[in-house]
């Protein structure tokens, strides 16, 4: 089955379906490894390791694209991905879904702001029209090959206009058609709880592990009605963290050792990029070693 049916299906059935976020193409394999059930390509998370820069609109439709790829080549899980404003205007929007799908996406996220965006936990965002915004959705629509091809709308407008102006724009943006929605960045446990109460499509909570919203535990989203409980970076903090873990005690020591319990062994490396798939095509193929 095409993967963005089975992702629609899960999304349905609103459970809360868990879905962390990959910043490259080996933190999708472990997210699959793992036996997630989807994975989301993280804009910030892009942005964050493959530049070393913040999130706040740097990145292009090319990058996007090329990594998107690398994942759909390295997983074959449901792909979601982080299309931050579309690039652009709504036919920027078009020309972003054509080729986000060509490349192997299953539903992308669009949001409201304006260009160039920035993370929508952080302050002193801005907001386009919701005209603009619904304009943008259209264009979405039409461009999609696949009719599973899923059309996710975040609105960052809790920040700017307040909640019930969310509520609206996110009720906005489903009667345009999105098969999702999305409002970023609620502050409190009663505003999480009521979004999806008072939107009819199903909808995505973002957990920012230090962000604006609060943690709540997957199984109560899941209650509350929420199709997707998204940890879009928690892999890239996980490893952050964990690099400098290694590296500190590198430099300590000036040695480190699988023993050490610090990093990965060498096979295990190995595992994750799949070596010994590409062992058996060099015998195959006769290409030597």
């Amino acid at each position: 089955m095409y993967p963005g049916s089975v992702l629609r299906n899960k999304l349905a059935q609103r459970r809360g379906l868990l879905v962390p976020g990959a910043a490259n193409a080996l933190a999708a394999r472990v997210i699959a490894d793992l036996n997630f059930e989807a994975v989301y390509l993280s804009g910030a998370g892009l942005t964050n390791t493959f530049y070393g820069i913040p999130d706040l609109g740097f990145m292009s439709l090319q990058d996007v694209a090329s990594h998107t790829a690398a994942i759909r080549d390295a997983v074959g899980l449901p792909l979601i991905v982080d299309a931050d404003t579309g690039f652009g205007n709504a036919l920027n929007v078009y020309q972003t879904v054509r080729m986000l799908e060509r490349s192997g996406a299953n539903a992308i996220q669009l949001e409201d702001q304006q260009m160039p965006k920035k993370c929508g936990h952080f302050n002193d965002k801005s907001v386009i029209t919701q005209d603009e915004m619904v304009g943008k959705i259209h264009a979405a629509l039409d461009a999609r090959v696949h009719q599973d091809f899923l059309i996710i709308a975040r609105t960052d407008a809790r920040a700017i206009e307040g909640f019930d102006a969310a509520i609206a724009r996110a009720m906005a943006y489903a009667q345009a058609g999105a098969d999702l929605t999305f409002v970023e960045a609620p502050v409190s446990q009663e505003e999480v709880r009521r979004i999806p109460q008072e939107l009819s499509c199903p909808q995505v909570v973002n957990v920012v592990i230090g962000g604006k919203t609060p943690a709540l535990s997957v199984q109560q989203l899941g209650e509350w009605g929420y199709g997707m409980v998204l940890y879009a970076n928690a892999a890239l903090q996980g490893a952050l963290h964990g690099m400098r873990q290694a590296l500190a005690a590198l430099q300590r020591d000036g040695q480190l050792q699988e023993s050490s319990g610090l990093v990965a062994t060498f096979e295990e490396r190995q595992r994750y990029v799949d070596k010994d798939r590409f062992d058996a095509l060099s015998r195959r193929f006769g290409s030597g070693s």
